[in-house]
């Protein structure tokens, strides 16, 4: 009862602030539209703040599972295949939903292609399979040399990306179709549905919010924190450590493909610099912000600064300031910069309510 009802304060909480960040923002579309791409990132954030605040692992390759997400997404939905069209089986993929014919973006040409849900589905598979063959071997790293290799196929996604022209090489994938959710909601980068496409990454960012904090209160995450405290003790125990680092490690990765498609179509495309070394290390550095094991945190303290970093406020300095902040942070915030305001909120309500039994004691 305690874990569940304590996971609806951090669902309000999460909620009331992000809801407040968008009424502020509503009058400017342009505001509107990093928030929603900063609240996208906060999604990889948090897989991340799962593998390394509870899993103890670290990781430099979430950047490339971001961009394997969406540059397989947007593949897929602006690639013709019209050479299929007389194969016997093409109708039945169309009737399945798997193909579907739409105009081109540009000159209006008919195109045949693998629907945004249908490449979301594949996008997901991909990533799974992918994270599955990199971390069997990777997991059995310890310290530096784990977050050295995936920083090594972080690399390698990189100069692939960057290398294919059928990827579009360094100008990247564009044209990418929205993604309709049903219920006349979709996702899509247009200037009229910006308040619309903030709320439904909203509800998205509070989704995955709500199944990690159930996952991290539950014995599998007793399990992890286990995992984190000491490997050895945990293995001793009985856990199946190497399978349970794994999991963790393709739970992530899944989550940041998932952020890079849904991004991608509300983008309406995507370039190879989101598989950078760079985007990788400001996910863990966010990760360190937000409080390793603080997965509202990680949300919440995601989701401002990449929106300061996305607005540029700081012009040529933004980087030197970004990681400023969280210098400070991490120094004097270890946990997060929502831990003491928890604790400060505790202090001065044991204080009033001290107060008021002193009050009742006098009369």
């Amino acid at each position: 009862m305690k874990s569940r009802s304590a996971l609806q304060v951090l669902l309000v909480a999460a909620g009331v602030v992000l809801i407040q960040l968008g009424v502020s923002a509503a009058g400017k579309t342009y505001y509107l539209t990093q928030l929603t791409m900063a609240v996208y990132y906060a999604i990889v954030v948090m897989g991340l703040s799962l593998l390394m605040g509870y899993a103890g692992q670290v990781s430099l390759g979430h950047g490339a599972f971001f961009a394997l997400g969406g540059f397989l997404s947007a593949f897929l939905t602006t690639h013709n295949f019209a050479a299929l069209k007389s194969a016997a089986w093409a109708s039945t993929l169309q009737k399945l939903g798997v193909l579907a014919s739409r105009k081109n973006l540009y000159d209006g040409s008919e195109l045949l292609t693998v629907t945004p849900w249908a490449a979301f589905g594949a996008a997901m598979l991909l990533t799974l399979v992918v994270a599955t063959v990199i971390g069997y071997p990777s997991l059995r790293l310890k310290g530096h040399y784990l977050a050295m290799a995936t920083l090594g196929f972080g690399l390698i996604i990189y100069r692939i990306l960057l290398g294919t022209p059928q990827l579009g090489a360094a100008d990247g994938i564009t044209g990418v179709p929205a993604w309709s959710l049903g219920f006349g909601l979709s996702v899509s980068g247009k200037s009229a549905l910006r308040v619309q496409n903030y709320y439904i990454a909203c509800a998205v960012a509070l989704v995955v919010l709500a199944l990690l904090v159930n996952l991290v209160n539950s014995r599998i995450g007793r399990a992890l924190r286990a995992v984190h405290g000491g490997e050895l003790a945990a293995n001793t125990m009985g856990i199946n450590t190497a399978r349970l680092k794994l999991q963790a490690f393709v739970a992530s990765a899944v989550l940041a493909a998932a952020a890079g498609s849904f991004l991608t179509h509300f983008n309406e495309g995507i370039g190879p610099s989101e598989a950078s070394a760079l985007k990788s290390v400001r996910y863990v550095a966010l990760v360190a912000a937000g409080g390793m094991a603080n997965l509202p945190g990680a949300l919440i303290v995601s989701t401002l600064l990449t929106f300061l970093s996305l607005r540029g406020w700081f012009g040529t300095y933004d980087s030197a300031v970004f990681g400023l902040i969280l210098i400070v942070i991490v120094s004097l915030a270890p946990d997060g910069p929502l831990k003491p305001i928890g604790r400060w909120v505790q202090m001065w309500r044991g204080w009033l309510l001290g107060r008021k039994e002193a009050r009742h004691g006098a009369a």
